[in-house]
């Protein structure tokens, strides 16, 4: 069997990029960190770090770290519902319930691209 032939459902890809979301997440709470040290230092590595931020890269690792977080609070939230035993009576909930998920993180994310844009 070739393994690129394997046909997962929504709710597996909702699950992976939940996990993929929460690795993005661990590393941009480290970027942020160092962003908040660097604003606090001085005066002048402030000033340095807001000129930075018109870079086109440091504008782009922001969106996908708020990306990350959109999309990690929405799934999320999707599973506490879901412990909670909403959703679980069919797989055809936990299909809609993934597809909520996903179009509302699009909607949300889009909503980010426009305010970071």
């Amino acid at each position: 069997m070739d393994i690129g032939s394997i046909r997962l459902p929504i709710t597996s890809y909702v699950s992976i990029l939940h996990r993929v979301s929460g690795v993005v997440l661990f590393f941009s709470v480290a970027i942020f960190l160092w962003m908040l040290e660097s604003s606090l230092a001085s005066e002048e590595s402030f000033n340095q770090l807001a000129e930075s931020l018109n870079n086109p890269l440091c504008q782009l690792i922001i969106w996908g770290s708020l990306a990350a977080l959109a999309y990690h609070a929405i799934a999320g939230i999707r599973h506490l519902v879901m412990d909670f035993g909403v959703g679980e009576d069919s797989f055809e909930s936990g299909r809609n319930s993934a597809r909520a998920a996903l179009g509302l993180a699009v909607v949300v994310i889009a909503f980010i691209t426009w305010w970071i844009i």
